[in-house]
């Protein structure tokens, strides 16, 4: 994954989004649902009808970013909302990206004794 900056805004669209599209329909999407300029330094999430694909887009400062991931299995962890926006941490947004359920997060292990 590549680093996010710590105070990055992290912005996901609920719902479904057409997997199909490229940058330009997804920036103007971005325009669209999330009432915020695309090229601000906003990561914007949008996750197709299965739920297995997720795309982030991202103005970096010296060009246009979209990455594109993938499930082999499972699906990613999204809002049951129809529309509208999500706003995320980036430590929210890497756990959704690993698999992992970010609305609760949960230690998998409790230590035994402490020293």
């Amino acid at each position: 994954m590549i680093p996010v900056p710590a105070n990055m805004p992290v912005s996901l669209a609920a719902g479904v989004t057409d997997m199909r599209k490229g940058f330009p329909s997804l920036a103007a999407q971005a325009e669209a649902v999330f009432q915020q300029d695309p090229f601000a330094g906003y990561l914007f999430v949008f996750c197709g009808r299965r739920g297995d694909l997720v795309k982030v887009i991202w103005l970096d400062g010296q060009g246009s970013c979209m990455f594109t991931k993938r499930q082999e299995r499972g699906r990613f962890v999204w809002p049951l909302a129809k529309e509208g926006k999500v706003t995320l941490t980036p430590e929210q947004l890497a756990m959704l990206l690993e698999g992992i359920d970010w609305r609760t997060p949960q230690r998998s292990w409790q230590p035994l004794r402490a020293g």
